[in-house]
C-alpha cells in the first residue's frame, strides 16, 4: 500500500501512546478513561530532591525528564506521557515511603491536618512539542490513632506511595475533606490528562 503522494508513512500512521511509568495506577487510570497505552515504558530517572526545590518545581522537573528519557527512545510516531506526584505540606516534600516506619512517620505528619496532592504530567507530540500542567489537590486528614496507623502499616498499602497513603485503598477513611481532583490524588488527574491528548491531536 502506497502512501498519498507528499506523505510519508510515519505521517500517516496511527499515533501510538506511550506511557513513561512503571506505575500500574496511571495506566489503570488510563484504562478507565478508555485509552490503553500501546506501551509502558519506566523512565528510570535519577528522582532526587535537589536542594531547596519546591514540591510544584520538583513535580514538573521530574515530569519534564522522564517524557524526554522516552521520547529519546520512542519518539517520530508515538506520544509520550509522563507524570510526577508529590505529596506536600506547605513546602515540605513527604518521601515514597519504602518502609512501615517511613510510612508512620508521613501519617504522623498528615494526621489532623491538611496537605496538598500534585501531579505533574508532561506529554510530547509526534512533532515533539512539549506540553506541561499541574494538577493540585488539598486533602484533609482525620486525625489518626496510633492504633489506627498500625493497623494501615501493616497493610502495607501505604509502602511505595508518595506521602505514604493510597487513597484509592484502605486510607480513604483517613479522609476528612478533599477539594480538587480525586484520580490526581490516585496519580494522574484524568480530566486534566485527557485536555492535554485532545489538544495535541490524539485521538481519544
Amino acid at each position: 500500500m502506497t502512501s498519498p503522494k507528499g506523505a510519508s508513512p510515519i505521517a500517516s500512521a496511527k499515533p501510538e501512546l506511550v506511557l513513561a511509568s512503571e506505575s500500574p495506577r496511571r495506566a489503570a487510570l488510563l484504562a478507565q478513561a478508555g485509552i490503553v497505552p500501546a506501551h509502558i515504558v519506566p523512565a528510570a530517572i535519577d528522582e532526587r530532591l535537589k536542594k531547596g526545590e519546591q514540591p510544584r518545581l520538583h513535580a514538573l522537573r521530574l515530569a519534564r525528564e522522564k517524557a524526554l528519557a522516552v521520547h529519546a527512545r520512542h519518539g517520530q510516531i508515538a506520544f509520550i506521557l509522563a507524570a510526577d506526584t508529590v505529596v506536600a505540606c506547605g513546602r515540605r516534600i513527604l518521601p515514597k515511603a519504602e518502609s512501615g516506619e517511613a510510612v508512620r512517620e508521613c501519617l504522623r505528619l498528615l494526621s489532623g491536618r491538611r496537605h496538598q496532592v500534585m501531579t505533574a504530567v508532561a506529554l510530547i507530540g509526534p512533532d515533539g512539542t512539549l506540553r506541561t500542567r499541574v494538577a493540585l489537590t488539598r486533602v484533609s486528614f482525620l486525625r489518626l490513632e496510633d492504633g489506627a496507623i498500625e493497623d494501615y502499616v501493616e497493610t502495607r498499602e501505604g509502602f511505595g506511595k508518595a506521602g505514604g497513603y493510597a487513597i484509592q485503598g484502605r486510607a480513604e477513611t483517613f479522609v476528612k475533606e478533599i477539594n480538587g481532583s480525586y484520580s490526581n490524588v490516585v496519580g494522574l488527574p484524568l480530566a486534566l490528562t485527557m485536555a492535554m491528548l485532545k489538544g495535541a491531536g490524539f485521538p481519544c
